[in-house]
């Protein structure tokens, strides 16, 4: 068994790879993403996701180490965390009776071994039209204040998901099918007991 390190410190991965049954350890990449944000959305989580994975993996070359990004894209408009109320309220203005996409890049990789895979897979999320008073109501639960896209699939926001058309885990922020695909197609993991 290969030791994997997860280079989040996003509750939500965490709790996804454990659901999945995957032994890790946590150990958080401390990086500055703002330069990827000039890049168009897939190739901004792309290399955000490949630099937090590169950052980890130099201070751990012997252990594979999964790296990811998630954001929200409308109008070809990254949508990121939003920095006060008025702009999570903008946010879910622009996402009401609409469809946007939910794009999270993936990274895993072992320096020791020199190997590097990376991928985006992407969801279509669709929203109800929203009242002012539920968007009120949603941003008084402070769920939307370090979400991108202002907004929890897998929290109280489920309110407003109309339909999802791709992986569900990958709104909550990792695709998990594909990740364990991964892992298991390169020998990191054992075949799940059938």
């Amino acid at each position: 068994m290969n030791p994997i390190i997860l280079a989040s410190q996003s509750p939500r991965r965490k709790q996804l790879l454990e659901m999945a049954g995957i032994n890790f350890t946590i150990v958080p990449a401390d990086i500055d993403e703002t330069p990827f944000l000039r890049l168009t959305p897939s190739d901004a989580v792309i290399a955000s996701a490949k630099a937090k994975a590169d950052h980890v993996g130099k201070q751990f070359p012997n252990h594979w180490i999964i790296a990811a990004d998630t954001i929200v894209v409308i109008d070809n408009t990254i949508l990121g965390k939003p920095d006060s109320k008025k702009h999570a309220r903008e946010m879910l203005k622009k996402l009401s009776n609409r469809t946007h996409e939910v794009l999270t890049g993936y990274t895993i990789c072992s320096i020791h071994k020199d190997l590097f895979f990376s991928e985006v897979i992407r969801t279509a999320v669709s929203f109800k039209q929203l009242s002012e008073s539920e968007i009120s109501w949603y941003l008084q639960t402070n769920e939307p204040d370090d979400k991108a896209g202002a907004y929890a699939i897998q929290g109280i926001g489920a309110f407003m998901v109309k339909s999802i058309q791709g992986s569900y885990t990958n709104v909550v922020g990792l695709p998990v099918c594909e990740v364990i695909d991964l892992l298991m197609k390169q020998h990191i993991i054992k075949r799940m007991p059938t």
